[in-house]
């Protein structure tokens, strides 16, 4: 039974830190924590962010609040002095597209 009960805890934590609204960080293997951004704090404080498509970073102060990008190159995939590594998030899923409203006959 015990190692039932050990298994079960296993995949539930596993579950729990998958289950993130869509904003999971990236872990590396082997156990250690990985980080895919490195930032210097030129714009204040970092909630998070993610690389986007065209590999320009989009961070955010807040939660909830609006992306923007880093178009000045404060972060960086590598580590230089003065950076340091944060926790970058999945870009957010795009908004769905509006329904056109059902027809009425007549």
């Amino acid at each position: 039974m015990k190692p039932l009960v050990a298994s079960l805890v296993a995949s539930a934590l596993t579950l729990s830190a998958c289950a993130d609204g869509g904003y999971g960080h990236h872990f590396g293997g082997g156990g250690g924590l990985a980080y895919d951004a490195y930032y210097d704090d030129a714009y204040g404080p970092y909630v998070d962010g993610y690389w986007g498509a065209d590999d320009v970073f989009m961070y955010r102060h807040e939660r909830n609040g609006e992306f923007a990008r880093d178009e000045a190159h404060h972060f960086r995939h590598d580590t230089a002095s003065g950076f340091h590594g944060v926790r970058t998030a999945r870009a957010p899923a795009a908004p769905a597209a509006p329904r056109a409203a059902p027809s009425r006959p007549g």
